[in-house]
């Protein structure tokens, strides 16, 4: 069993700035899983932008604290803790902090199968 919590050194040793504007971290990453690609925080301060981007495996965005407008190709929504938004392989998206809140969000890939 691997347990790791957001405060592990494991943890904060990945932080990295994720497509322009979101402050991320990996959870969970290939050094560990065998079949999903990795499990990530990032936070997104108010006016920051995940830029629009393209990735080549499956995503869930998880809401767990804040909200933002999610784009996915041509669809745009407002979304808030509890969402989770699917991102099909190969679409672009992109995540807007349009609030005075942080937005924290979970991060879920897998490699298409």
């Amino acid at each position: 069993m691997i347990v790791r919590n957001i405060n592990d050194k494991e943890v904060l040793d990945t932080t990295y700035l994720a497509h322009g504007g979101a402050i991320a971290q990996m959870i969970l990453d290939r050094r560990t899983l065998k079949e999903l690609g990795f499990l990530a925080i990032a936070r997104l301060a108010p006016g920051k932008v995940i830029e629009a981007h393209v990735d080549p495996m499956e995503e869930i965005y998880f809401v767990l604290s804040g909200s933002g407008e999610m784009k996915v190709d041509e669809e745009t929504r407002q979304v808030g803790p509890g969402d989770a938004t699917w991102i099909p392989v190969g679409s672009l998206h992109a995540l807007t902090n349009n609030t005075q809140e942080e937005c924290t969000i979970l991060v879920v890939a897998s490699p298409a199968w």
